[in-house]
């Protein structure tokens, strides 16, 4: 067995609305065989790995795996059970998985679940199931494989996982319904989308000030700035030379504290300093990365950590110093070894307790106390191996949030106001926090910006007070989503649809085929319908709405670029991209696009064609259905209207709205911008597709037709679809179809506007669709046109010089051997050779692989924008022909 290549699926896909991996394995010699044929292979695994046996597999119990591996299973399933496992035993919890079949029967696909917030460049699962394909090998050769070396992998994990700080605060955003994006491998969130995104990176936020961060990390304008305010705080000062700090000593009297001016962390801060020596040490240890140092006089008392947030105290902890207790038979370094097999505590930051240490400062501080660390301490006695109380350096904390005295409370909510902090760790000395404050007694000591709340989690729900502090009940945190999929007609949809929404006074990012847009404006130009750029648009604090083109091709190597949208546009279904990334039959196309439909949030709004058959079968319970037909008397949109529903259709000339009971005219079709008349029939249903998006969003009836009508008028508003350009005496269409239907389509539109028989087709086709699509395509061609120019993408996807226009070429003359068809290079001949072939008053039909360079050629050859030269009803005449309800 072995890996052949692997892909994250980033956002909500077809297997899962969380995070998946998606594997290709190549079982090779296992090829074929199951896991009953290997004698005693089920209780070999089950030793080496016993939480096997919790596994459910398709029984949905406990021990279902077990029965599989007795019964017989393949060896991509088993591979998928025991990476699971392996990534539950480095504390990476995880559920989900499948092993799927592909038309390769060596090859399977193994889909394991990954943690919400895993960097998205994570190898992870590619690594563990590295590490169970081992173990297959070693039990498939009759050997019993030694424990699996973790070691490595769970350093990883916990370098790669956010820390606890950040974790909280993702878990409480989620449980409130708010998005969570995390920003690589960083501790730093998005919360929410567009608008009402907000950032936080751990105990930081984007209300966070910078004067105040600056305050609370220079530990002397600190302590000067609140004592100024009258808040107790320790005498001291700043010493820039080992003189000023002893001069400081001499002037305080012992003991003294020295600590870096810009410390943090409770790293290089030396307490109890009882003598000059010790002074001048800390003060070279202090200042040994630069700086000054803070010598103060030491605040006798205990120490506590307050949280505020928002001018609130959400948590206190009484904090201890690192330490060990002896049981008068372990030596020190045994106690601590003990200690560090509490599985809370970790390296860094990453788990609730920090490791403890053996190092200079915890040696020094033995000595201090008669110790070393191969003695062995009498029972009950208490080993210090810190002087200050931080949890980075391996302290311990016990709440006391709820005995904190009103004095107190008050004290620490005047300090955060005046330091400036959203979120402040106010760290205090005093004889019981529980007591009124002293006068005279106690004090403060720091004031830390993006105070770590480790300390806190166990009792408190402090992410969710962060939350709550962003965004206070009742305030959004979303921004309307509109997702649009389907096999024709998806870019020009979202167009329309943001069109339709900017005119509403919105500002909308828009991803399509071509890019990405912002308020009008393309800032990026790319195939952009994946969750990459989506995240773009959802990232921006600019946007108040977002419209997605979501193709399959991001759905199936990404998954969703969001978690729920507000509305879902399915616009029609058929034969596309067949035989691409696993999807053979238009069923198993139909099941990736439907998950554009399953993320609409509870309640909100899923638009489907009720003239497209596949669609008409779909059901998406929980949403409302919105039905569209170019048909009037379609019994679906009928029945449904009957029942109370909502509807759009072409009637009598007229796009109409059909809600609650109610027959509402929106816009003649004939004024449709864009639309030739009404000729364009496939851009009526897309009109009427958007209409409904919009509608769901609350846009007015008025400034739908308003905006509909307008629709075009800019090249800009829909490049590269249905463009009409008049080059010399000919008309020139360019457009995009690619597929059958598409070519149909537009097909039509010349037919009703011009007649084939004025018409050039020059035609591309993409080289990454199956042979059979190639030749339906050529035979649509083929029945509607009599002179035809071929030529070949620049991109052949794959193809031989020349396969592609071949395989067209032959299909066209076998379907109609009466069309003159000329075959070129590419579109720089087949231009100047359509416009040979064309007649003065003629349209050359013109389908491209990319816009910008067929819009220069067309320019060169003279081609302008059909409004420029006053065409704007090329021969429509009366193509309205459709029968009302009657």
């Amino acid at each position: 067995m072995r890996i052949e290549s692997s892909r994250r699926l980033r956002g909500p896909n077809r297997y899962l609305a969380r995070p998946v991996q998606v594997t290709r394995v190549l079982l090779d010699h296992l090829t074929g065989r199951e896991t009953h044929e290997f004698p005693g292979l089920p209780e070999r695994v089950l030793a080496l790995l016993p939480g096997l046996a919790e596994h459910h597999c398709a029984a949905g119990a406990p021990g279902g795996f077990v029965t599989r591996l007795h019964g017989g299973t393949y060896f991509g399933h088993t591979a998928e059970h025991i990476a699971i496992e392996l990534s539950n035993l480095i504390g990476r919890e995880v559920s989900f998985g499948r092993t799927v079949g592909t038309e390769d029967p060596a090859a399977f696909d193994v889909i394991m679940e990954c943690p919400l917030d895993e960097p998205l460049d994570s190898d992870m699962s590619e690594k563990l199931l590295e590490k169970a394909i081992e173990i297959v090998h070693a039990l498939t050769s009759d050997q019993m494989p030694p424990a699996p070396d973790l070691e490595e992998l769970q350093r990883r994990y916990e370098r790669e996982r956010p820390g606890p700080s950040t974790q909280a605060i993702a878990e409480a955003a989620r449980a409130r319904g708010i998005p969570v994006e995390r920003v690589g491998d960083l501790s730093l969130l998005r919360l929410g989308y567009g608008r009402h995104r907000r950032l936080v990176w751990a105990a930081l936020t984007d209300q966070t000030s910078a004067i105040g961060v600056d305050i609370a990390g220079d530990k002397e304008l600190t302590r000067c700035l609140l004592g100024e305010a009258g808040i107790p705080v320790a005498a001291g000062g700043p010493a820039a030379t080992v003189d000023e700090a002893l001069a400081l000593y001499e002037e305080l009297g012992a003991p003294v504290v020295v600590k870096p001016r810009g410390g943090r962390q409770g790293q290089h801060v030396y307490l109890g300093l009882d003598s000059a020596d010790a002074v001048r040490t800390a003060f070279t240890a202090a200042t040994a990365d630069g700086g000054d140092a803070v010598v103060e006089r030491q605040v006798e008392g205990r120490d506590y950590r307050v949280l505020t947030v928002g001018g609130e105290i959400v948590a206190a902890a009484e904090r201890l110093a690192a330490h060990v207790v002896g049981d008068g038979r372990t030596d020190v370094a045994g106690l601590i070894e003990r200690a560090n097999e509490d599985p809370r505590r970790g390296v860094g930051h990453a788990r609730a307790l920090t490791r403890l240490a053996v190092d200079e400062v915890a040696q020094s501080l033995l000595g201090r106390q008669g110790l070393a660390v191969g003695d062995v301490p009498e029972a009950g006695r208490t080993v210090w191996l810190r002087d200050n109380a931080n949890l980075s350096t391996g302290g311990t904390s016990v709440d006391v949030t709820k005995t904190v005295h009103p004095t107190v409370a008050d004290l620490c909510r005047r300090v955060a106001g005046l330091v400036g902090l959203d979120i402040a760790g106010i760290d205090l000395r005093l004889p019981d926090i529980a007591e009124e404050l002293p006068l005279r007694r106690g004090g403060v000591i720091e004031v830390n910006a993006a105070p770590g709340l480790r300390m806190h989690l166990e009792q408190h729900d402090v992410g969710a007070a962060i939350v709550d502090a962003l965004f206070p009940a009742g305030t959004p945190a979303r921004i309307p989503i509109v997702a649009i999929t389907g096999t024709n007609g998806k870019t020009t949809v979202a167009r329309l649809t943001a069109h339709l929404l900017s005119g509403a006074g919105l500002r909308v990012g828009t991803t399509t085929t071509d890019g990405v847009e912002v308020g009008g404006r393309l800032i990026q130009r790319a195939d952009a319908t994946g969750p990459r750029s989506a995240q773009v648009v959802l990232g921006d604090p600019t946007v108040d709405a977002a419209v997605l083109e979501t193709a399959r091709g991001g759905l199936l190597r990404q998954g969703l670029g969001y978690d729920w949208s507000d509305v879902g546009v399915i616009t029609n279904l058929s034969s596309d991209h067949l035989g691409q990334d696993g999807v053979e039959s238009v069923e198993e196309l139909v099941h990736v696009k439907s998950v554009v439909a399953e993320r609409v949030r509870e309640g909100g709004a899923v638009v489907l064609n009720a003239d497209d058959p596949r669609s008409r079968e779909l059901e998406f319970p929980g949403r409302e259905i919105i039905w569209c037909s170019l048909d009037p008397r379609n019994p679906l949109v009928r029945r449904h209207w009957d029942t109370g529903g909502r509807a759009y259709l072409l009637a009598d000339g007229w796009l109409v709205e059909l809600a609650g009971r109610r027959w509402v005219p929106l816009l003649a079709a004939h004024e449709l911008g864009g639309g030739f008349g009404g000729a364009a029939r496939h851009l009526v249903a897309n009109a009427l597709a958007a209409t409904a998006a919009a509608r769901v969003l609350g846009v007015t009836t008025a400034r739908v037709a308003d905006r509909l009508r307008g629709f075009g008028a800019d090249w800009a508003d829909n490049p590269g679809r249905g463009m009409l350009l008049r080059c010399g005496e000919f008309d020139v269409l360019v457009d995009y179809a690619h597929n059958p239907d598409a070519i149909a389509a537009v097909s039509d539109l010349v037919e009703r506007v011009w007649g084939y028989e004025r018409a050039v087709a020059v035609i591309t086709l993409p080289g990454d669709r199956r042979d059979d699509l190639l030749r339906e395509s050529a035979a649509v061609v083929g029945a509607r046109f009599g002179r035809v120019v071929l030529y070949e993408d620049a991109d052949r996807r794959g193809r031989a010089p020349g396969e592609v226009p071949g395989i067209v070429h032959d299909e066209l003359l076998a379907v109609a051997p009466q069309v003159a068809c000329s075959q070129v290079r590419s579109i720089d001949e087949a231009v100047p050779a359509a416009l040979s072939m064309a007649r003065p008053g003629d349209v050359v039909l013109l389908l491209y692989e990319k816009i910008e360079p067929v819009l220069a050629l067309l320019k060169a050859h003279g081609a302008r924008h059909a409004e420029d030269v006053g065409v704007t009803d090329v021969n429509l005449g009366n193509t309205m022909a459709w029968t009302g309800i009657g």
